[in-house]
C-alpha cells in the first residue's frame, strides 16, 4: 500500500507522531498494573518470609505476564499506527481495541493479584499448618524431654532416698555399736565401783561390828555391875527391921508400935469380919447349891441354848466367885491372928515398916502399905 500511494507520505508522516503518542498513552496506561502486580508480588513475598520458596517462585514466575500483554500489544501498537496513516476511521478502531486489550489486561493483572493472593494466602496457611505442627512436635519432644528430665529427676531422688536411707542405717549401726560398747563399759565400770563400793561397806560393816560389840560388851559389863549393884541395893532394901516385941496377954503379943489395947480391939475386928464373912461364903454355896437343885428338879437347859439356864448359869457362877472370894479373906484373916499371936501383927511383909494404923482399922488383914501396893500391885 505504501508503494501504490506514495503521494500520501505527508500524512503519513504528520500522523505517525500522534500514533505515537497513543502507543505512549496506552503504554503509560498499561504500565500501572505491571507495577502493582509487581508491588503486589512484593508485598506478598514480604509478608511470606514465614512460608516456603516454592510459594515465592510461583508468584515470581506469574509476573511475567503482564510482561507479555505489554510485548504483544506493542506490535498491534504498530498495525493500528501503519493503518491510521492509512486511514483515520481505522486507527479509532484500534485505539478502541487497545483499550479493551488494556482493560483486558488489567483484568488479568486483576485476576493474577488476585491469585497470588489466594496463593499467598493458601501458602501462609501452610506455612501457618507447618508452624503448628511444628510447634505441637517441639512441645511433644518438651514434653517427652520433660518426662525423660522428670524420670530421671526421680530415679536421682529415689538412688538419692535408697544412700541416704543406707548411709542412715548404717549411721544408726555405728550409734547402736558404739552404744552397745558404751553400755558394756558403764557396765564394768558399775560392776567395778560396786565392788570397790562392797568391799568398802565390808570394811566399814566389820569395823561398826566391832565397834557394836565393843560397845555391847562395855554396856553388858556397865548393866552387870548396875544390876548387881541394884541387887545389893534391893537385898539390903529386902532385909527387914528387927521387930521389937512387948508383954503378951491373953494369946496376942504386942510390939514397940502396937500396944495391947490397939491389938485386942483388931482381933475383936478381924474376929466379926470373919464371922460375917464364913456367913456369907455359906449362904452364897447354898444358893449355888440351890440352883443346882432346881435346876434338876425343872427342865431348864444349862448348855448354850437355853436362855433360862444361861442365866441361872451366871448367877450360880458369881455366887461360886463371891463365896470362893470371902473363903481367901477368911485365909487371910486367920493369918491375920497368927500374926498377933506372934507379935508381927501390923508389920509390912515387904520391908518390914510398920502399918498405919487407919490403913489397919479400915483393912485389919493387910500386909503391906498402900505406895506397896500401888507400886507392885500386891496383896492387901
Amino acid at each position: 500500500m505504501a508503494a501504490k500511494k506514495p503521494a500520501k507520505k505527508k500524512s503519513t508522516a504528520s500522523v505517525a507522531p500522534a500514533k505515537k503518542s497513543t502507543a505512549k498513552k496506552s503504554t503509560a496506561k498499561k504500565s500501572p498494573p505491571k507495577k502493582a502486580a509487581k508491588s503486589v508480588s512484593k508485598k506478598n513475598t514480604a509478608k511470606k518470609v514465614t512460608a516456603k520458596k516454592t510459594v515465592t517462585k510461583k508468584a515470581v514466575t506469574k509476573k511475567p505476564a503482564a510482561k507479555k500483554v505489554t510485548a504483544k500489544k506493542s506490535p498491534a501498537k504498530k498495525a493500528v499506527t501503519k493503518k491510521i496513516t492509512a486511514k483515520k476511521p481505522v486507527a479509532a478502531k484500534n485505539a478502541v481495541a487497545e483499550k479493551k486489550k488494556a482493560e483486558a489486561a488489567k483484568k488479568a493483572a486483576a485476576a493474577a493479584k488476585k491469585k497470588a493472593a489466594a496463593l499467598a494466602a493458601a501458602a501462609k496457611k501452610k506455612a501457618a499448618a507447618e508452624k503448628a505442627a511444628k510447634a505441637k512436635a517441639l512441645a511433644a519432644e518438651k514434653k517427652a524431654k520433660d518426662k525423660a528430665a522428670a524420670e530421671a529427676k526421680k530415679a536421682r531422688e529415689r538412688e538419692a532416698a535408697r544412700l541416704q536411707k543406707e548411709r542412715e542405717a548404717a549411721k544408726k549401726k555405728a550409734a547402736a555399736e558404739a552404744a552397745a560398747v558404751a553400755k558394756q563399759k558403764a557396765a564394768e565400770r558399775e560392776a567395778a565401783r560396786l565392788a570397790k563400793e562392797a568391799e568398802k561397806k565390808a570394811e566399814a560393816d566389820r569395823k561398826a561390828a566391832e565397834r557394836e560389840a565393843a560397845r555391847l560388851a562395855k554396856e553388858a559389863e556397865k548393866k552387870a555391875e548396875a544390876d548387881r549393884k541394884a541387887a545389893e541395893k534391893k537385898a539390903k532394901a529386902l532385909e527387914k527391921p528387927p521387930i521389937i516385941k512387948g508383954p503378951s496377954q491373953d494369946g496376942i503379943t504386942s510390939s514397940k508400935e502396937f500396944d495391947l489395947k490397939f491389938l485386942f480391939s483388931q482381933r475383936d475386928l478381924l474376929m466379926s469380919e470373919r464371922v460375917k464373912l464364913v456367913g456369907q461364903a455359906v449362904r452364897l454355896e447354898d444358893e449355888a447349891n440351890s440352883l443346882i437343885a432346881d435346876a434338876e428338879m425343872g427342865d431348864v437347859q444349862f448348855d448354850d441354848e437355853g436362855g433360862e439356864g444361861d442365866t441361872m448359869v451366871v448367877e450360880r457362877e458369881r455366887d461360886l466367885t463371891l463365896s470362893a472370894s470371902a473363903r481367901q479373906t477368911v485365909e487371910e484373916i486367920d493369918k491375920a491372928l497368927e500374926r498377933l499371936k506372934v507379935g508381927d501383927y501390923g508389920y509390912s511383909e515387904r520391908s518390914g515398916k510398920p502399918i498405919p494404923r487407919e490403913r489397919l482399922k479400915a483393912i485389919p488383914w493387910t500386909t503391906e502399905l498402900v505406895e506397896e501396893r500401888v507400886g507392885a500391885f500386891g496383896r492387901r
